[in-house]
């Protein structure tokens, strides 16, 4: 019992980091500058890439190529710019932002 407890208690732990460490991944790679959970920014809300990437296939590597490469007319004139530096982040903040 203790044990079935224990794997319980350490898989919600798991769980809830790997969205934390998602948050603090777009805050250390400064994505919030231009993007939020559902306040209209520079760029859209982490919600509305969701939406409009929901049920595409390859979805979460067209957002690794988005983040890492820019894009341009996705969502509105203002381009996004490469962000080659989140290249080694850029696969776990797709997940994170998928996930919205």
């Amino acid at each position: 019992m203790k044990l079935l407890i224990s794997v319980c208690l350490a898989a919600s732990v798991f769980a809830s980091g790997a969205a934390l460490a998602s948050a603090e991944l777009a805050t250390k790679n400064k994505c919030n500058t231009c993007h939020s959970l559902d306040k209209k920014m520079i760029g859209p809300t982490w919600k509305d890439i969701a939406a409009k990437n929901k049920g595409k296939k390859d979805a979460d590597k067209a957002l690794v190529a988005s983040i890492t490469k820019g894009s341009k007319g996705q969502y509105g004139k203002i381009p996004m710019p490469a962000q080659a530096g989140a290249a080694a982040d850029a696969p776990a903040l797709a997940k994170w932002i998928l996930a919205q």
